[in-house]
């Protein structure tokens, strides 16, 4: 196989450098890598798959099996009243390998794809190992590979040495090594008959909007959240604290004044309706272009996702508040996907090195999985010279992927997949059946997109 250096290519160049039958090189074996080998290799081109375990374990896996997950019930919902339950469906009609074997391997749950996990990453490993156009090399990589197409899938828990190797392509301000997310509400879920738009001192536009407290409200609230309980986590999750990602919980119990000095504090903010300025007030910013989610700001935080939603919602405004993400400090590696990929997953910067799964900012089994079979398809496009692929955004996959390379990169945090990340429907329609039309809307989508492309997605 041809050899380039490590640069950025012009895309004059990416013809020449892509020639028809090369092989795709992708590291990492998780759902998002096992995905994309298998994508490319049912195409009829080679793949080199790069897997470090079992010759060097992390903390979170067990095995040395492809796809290992945590536990079994970890690809969540079937119903496709949950965005995570259409986005499956999308990929089985794309012939992903994962839904394939979780089929397979499936376990009775109720409304969840529950499966054994031995067995299906048995099943995932099997088939990638036997498969004759992937040839599986269990070696750690701690360097960027000059062959092209790459895709990098190594996951949240990228080894510290790739972690250095990445920089050469991410730069040392766009990799990250915690997650310090703040829970995201639907915005038709937030009271505005409570909450107000205002930026402090008046300082631009409708940019926040406010959910102020007065003082008995905040003392019930601070009370609640000093007793949250929060998530122990594991050993390799345990971070240091920095002061600008501090868990909420953690600044509450600095002091009863300490959130409305920081986070919640009133100074510069009047409530419309008497002109007097709230004792405490939380803030929440637009979090797409569309103004569907909202960013509870400062808000990250260990708390059990239930005691989230209880001590969350006795905020006033957030009352019946119906958290799309919920907020979290923990170990994770990624990148600021908005400043460097396109939205078909392949760096800006760099044609033909395409990234996937975790490490791109999406959160979850599925949506690693997802991110695996799109940088796969568009990884099979390099190697036979045609343009890589974007998914539409009336389907779950194409807004997912839209979301992490479309987000503002001074605040881009990892997200799992949801309908507010979907383009609205036309109006009129019920309120009740709209999951029911988004979903019928995103099939009937991708179907024509397969259609239009089934050269490529066949």
């Amino acid at each position: 196989m041809r050899q380039i250096e490590n640069r950025p290519l012009s895309h004059t160049e990416v013809a020449e450098v892509f020639p028809i039958g090369e092989e795709v090189t992708v590291i990492g074996a998780g759902l998002a890598g096992a995905e994309a080998a298998w994508q490319v290799a049912r195409r009829g081109v080679r793949v080199k798959l790069y897997e470090m375990r079992p010759i060097r374990m992390t903390p979170a896996h067990h095995s040395g099996f492809f796809a290992e997950l945590v536990c079994s019930n970890s690809l969540r919902a079937i119903s496709l009243q949950n965005a995570v339950g259409l986005l499956k469906e999308e990929m089985r009609l794309l012939s992903s390998l994962v839904m394939e074997c979780a089929g397979k391997a499936q376990l009775p749950a109720g409304g969840a794809l529950a499966v054994d996990r031995q067995e299906f990453a048995a099943l995932i490993t099997e088939r990638l190992e036997s498969h004759p156009l992937v040839e599986v090399v269990r070696s750690e990589v701690t360097e960027i590979p000059s062959q092209r197409p790459l895709v990098i899938a190594t996951g949240p828990l990228t080894s510290p040495a790739f972690s250095s190797a990445l920089e050469e392509i991410t730069g040392p301000d766009s990799l990250y090594f915690y997650d310090a997310a703040s829970p995201i509400v639907a915005f038709d879920s937030i009271n505005l008959g409570k909450a107000f738009f205002a930026s402090r001192y008046e300082k631009g536009g409708r940019d926040y909007l406010n959910c102020p407290l007065d003082a008995v409200e905040y003392d019930h609230f601070y009370d609640q959240l000093c007793r949250g309980a929060v998530y122990a986590g594991k050993e390799f999750e345990k971070e240091i604290f920095f002061e600008g990602c501090m868990p909420v919980e953690v600044l509450a119990a600095r002091g009863k004044d300490t959130l409305r000095f920081g986070p919640l504090k009133p100074v510069g903010l009047a409530i419309p309706a008497t002109g007097e300025q709230p004792y405490a007030v939380v803030q929440l910013r637009r979090d797409n272009r569309e103004g569907t989610l909202y960013n509870m700001v400062g808000f990250q935080t260990r708390l059990l996702r239930g005691e989230q939603q209880r001590i969350f919602r006795l905020i006033p405004g957030l009352e019946k508040a119906r958290f799309v993400r919920y907020g979290a400090v923990h170990r994770n590696t990624f990148i600021n996907s908005p400043l460097l990929l396109e939205a078909n997953l392949e760096v800006k910067k760099y044609p033909g090195v395409f990234f996937a799964g975790q490490i791109t900012g999406v959160e979850g089994y599925v949506e690693s999985a997802v991110a695996g079979l799109v940088a796969g398809i568009n990884a099979y496009c390099r190697a036979i010279g045609e343009e890589p692929l974007i998914f539409p955004p009336e389907t779950t996959t194409g807004a997912l992927l839209r979301y992490i390379t479309t987000a503002d990169p001074q605040h881009f945090q990892p997200m799992n997949v949801n309908y507010g990340l979907m383009p609205p429907l036309p109006a009129g329609g019920r309120k009740r059946d709209r999951k029911e039309r988004m979903a019928k809307r995103s099939l009937e989508t991708l179907s024509i997109f397969r259609n239009n492309f089934q050269h490529l997605l066949a």
